[in-house]
């Protein structure tokens, strides 16, 4: 298996799953049905910052959430598949929509059934509460949970692989 930093090197889309990974699983329904899911700002900037770099974005998630897609269009994610059953067809679309090769993509995803996905991409990730055997499918276990800092931590390490982590932390720094 290659290098971690070898694989981030080559990312030019994250694609990401959303409960459990965005979130950190909890999903609150009200009395009239509508789900209510917490995001951390910390990956919401991480996502920011990745994308200035030049790297794409994509959410493919089971679910389909208003606030998702309202969290995704304020994040000005490049691509957002909602609802899906079947990741790895939907994969196959971002890549044909994209222009992206399945070697230039990193996964971060929580449950099995993101391991499709995972299984196609050049890096993947996921989330230490994730179960055994997609932890064992992952090159990277980040060490923040989902939906507390998880996709911040990978976004970052991307930067560092590609080594522009720096000039985005200059705004920061001067």
């Amino acid at each position: 298996m290659k290098p971690f930093f070898e694989l981030a090197r080559r990312v030019k889309l994250l694609v990401m799953d959303v409960d459990g990974v965005l979130t950190d699983g909890s999903i609150f329904i009200t009395a009239s049905g509508e789900e209510i899911k917490a995001f951390n700002t910390l990956d919401g900037h991480g996502l920011k910052m990745l994308q200035a770099t030049g790297v794409k974005l994509a959410i493919i998630t089971g679910r389909d959430a208003p606030g998702v897609a309202h969290r995704a269009r304020g994040l000005g994610i490049d691509y957002y598949y909602a609802g899906i059953q079947d990741k790895r067809a939907a994969l196959a679309k971002l890549l044909d929509e994209s222009g992206v090769s399945a070697d230039e993509c990193a996964y971060i995803g929580d449950d099995v059934v993101d391991l499709p996905v995972m299984r196609r991409v050049a890096l993947a990730a996921a989330v230490p509460e994730s179960p055994s055997l997609v932890r064992q499918h992952a090159h990277y276990v980040t060490g923040a949970s989902g939906g507390r800092g998880a996709v911040r931590e990978l976004a970052e390490l991307i930067m560092q692989a590609q080594g522009t982590f720096g000039a985005a932390m200059e705004p920061y720094l001067a």
